[in-house]
């Protein structure tokens, strides 16, 4: 046993590694990334287990899967919206007979630092009827990820932990464990239960429901459910799961008195513990970060003489981090004093790309192109060139989630509006933006693809994108582009005249074309130049 300091996503990461994991596969997305470039660290400097970044969260799962099907251990992590991706084989993995263990790592980020929306994962893992752990802090997100390969070998279910940002990327001591061996490889024993032919999918359908009682038996007795009843605490209850346990237990001191109190780190919900509960208070407290996931199961749909409050009653804001101080308004705590500093003004400061970003000079040429045009529609992407929707560039008119700058702008072409431009960078092209770009070659959609290619993935850090730049170009061609329409150019203020009267020549041509505008990412290049000396 050691005491290291680690970061959420470090401490599952080497959870993973002591837990005998044989493979670990991703897609970068904040707040995840932190996991993989832990391991990928760690292989370097260990010559493994193996950690590769993958083309996006459906291909890294289904690698996962494969390393499961093998009988060896695997770990595959994203973020919130990447399980969204991933959402066709997480569910039906959960239909297999998981053989090595399967853990599916999912960071959430409630109040949107860095993502489209606030969705929560324990929510994915009721669906699929798999079993989900909450840990509330860095020593347990390392205890439960280990005992999480054990659960999904026993279960024989994937097995998801959820965490938040704050959770993902702060940092304390964690005492760790000993390391065991890597499972032997053994391939799955009986095919039918992997073919998920219909009558196959029904066998184990079945199969997973009947699983159901033996997986709630486990949650009441596991030891990240705990529950503590005082006999003089008869009102007012409080169920707290994951992170917001440490929110409620900051203000403890200050509530005065004993407070019955179930905290939930492990889902199915303990159905169990929380009618103790409920027997013990008139009314009930529930402090969660993300939806009001307990709370609803809570409140059912008839009416019940516990009341229960939270976010659906207005006790805790519907949307956004917790904070200690939102706990303490909850639970009538007396609002914390603070210091006024009248005159005092913050500056603002937006997002910005930047200075000397290429996708700078990618905008110029865009917006100079369409400068005059009566209906132009811009749909963008996720990434960096996403701050293009802001001043100075006001350039871009959408982003909603990987990929679906290409197919809005053939809708939006379908639609009549013209012209129609996607702009999408390299790594979220090859993630979701290369199937799209087959349904506009199929129909020879009038629509201009920009192709932003920094080589690299620089919105979460500098990762390696998946195919080098080289080959965009091959791949477009390949996908049956007019090779007169699609176009390789130097996003350089250099080339800013050349690069305006080319986008404006394929603007007005009518149908697609595709223009691959390449210059490596600013940052990613000082690191590269420094790490060279």
């Amino acid at each position: 046993m050691s005491d290291l300091v680690l970061l959420g996503d470090e401490a599952v990461a080497l959870a993973a590694v002591h837990a005998g994991m044989t493979a670990a596969y991703a897609y970068p997305g904040t707040p995840s990334t932190e996991i993989l470039e832990f391991l990928i660290r760690y292989q370097r400097r260990h010559g493994g287990p193996r950690a590769t970044w993958c083309a996006n969260e459906k291909t890294a799962y289904e690698a996962a899967l494969g390393v499961s099907f093998a009988g060896r251990r695997a770990l595959t992590a994203m973020k919130h919206v990447g399980l969204n991706v991933a959402a066709d084989p997480f569910m039906n993995s959960a239909l297999v007979s998981i053989h090595g263990g399967l853990v599916v790592v999912v960071a959430d980020d409630p109040g949107m630092h860095s993502s489209q929306n606030e969705q929560d994962s324990r929510y994915y893992a009721d669906f699929a009827r798999v079993i989900c752990l909450e840990p509330a802090n860095q020593q347990e997100a390392y205890d439960l990820t280990r005992e999480a390969f054990d659960l999904s070998e026993r279960f024989h279910l994937p097995v998801v932990v959820r965490l938040v940002t704050r959770l993902a990327h702060s940092r304390t001591s964690v005492r760790v464990g000993d390391a065991r061996a890597e499972n032997a490889v053994a391939k799955a024993p009986v095919s039918k239960e992997w073919t998920l032919l219909p009558g196959n999918a029904r066998v184990q359908w079945r199969a997973l429901i009947d699983r159901q009682p033996e997986v709630d038996a486990w949650s009441e007795q596991s030891g990240a459910n705990r529950l503590e009843l005082h006999e003089d605490a008869d009102d007012l209850g409080v169920i707290t799961t994951g992170i917001a346990r440490n929110y409620y237990v900051e203000n403890l001191e200050e509530i005065g008195r004993p407070l019955s109190h179930l905290h939930i780190g492990a889902y199915p919900i303990p159905v169990g513990l929380v009618r103790r509960l409920m027997r013990q208070v008139s009314r009930v407290l529930v402090l969660e970060e993300g939806y009001p996931y307990v709370e609803r199961l809570l409140r059912g749909l008839l009416p019940s003489d516990i009341e229960i409050l939270g976010k659906s009653t207005g006790t805790v804001p519907p949307d956004g981090e917790l904070t200690p101080d939102l706990v303490r308004h909850a639970l009538g705590l007396p609002e914390r004093p603070g210091q006024s500093m009248p005159g005092f003004q913050v500056p603002s400061r937006p997002p910005q790309l930047c200075a000397g970003c290429p996708h700078a000079d990618s905008f110029a040429a865009l917006t100079e192109a369409l400068d005059g045009m009566a209906t132009p529609v811009v749909a963008s992407d996720i990434g960096c060139y996403t701050l293009g929707a802001l001043p100075p560039y006001s350039a871009v008119d959408s982003c909603v989630c990987m990929g679906a700058s290409v197919g809005m702008a053939k809708g939006a072409s379908d639609a009549g509006l013209r012209p129609a431009v996607a702009v999408i960078g390299d790594s979220t092209f090859l993630h979701s933006g290369v199937t799209p770009l087959m349904d506009a070659v199929a129909a020879n959609t009038d629509m201009t693809l920009f192709i932003l290619d920094n080589e690299t993935t620089a919105m979460t850090g500098g990762q390696p994108t998946i195919l080098p730049p080289s080959r965009i170009e091959k791949l477009v061609l390949g996908l049956g582009v007019d090779p007169a329409h699609c176009h390789l150019i130097a996003a350089h203020h250099r080339q800013a005249e050349a690069n305006r009267a080319l986008v404006e020549r394929e603007l007005a041509y009518q149908g697609l074309s595709v223009i691959i505008a390449v210059r490596e990412c600013i940052e990613t290049l000082k690191t590269k130049k420094k790490a060279q000396g």
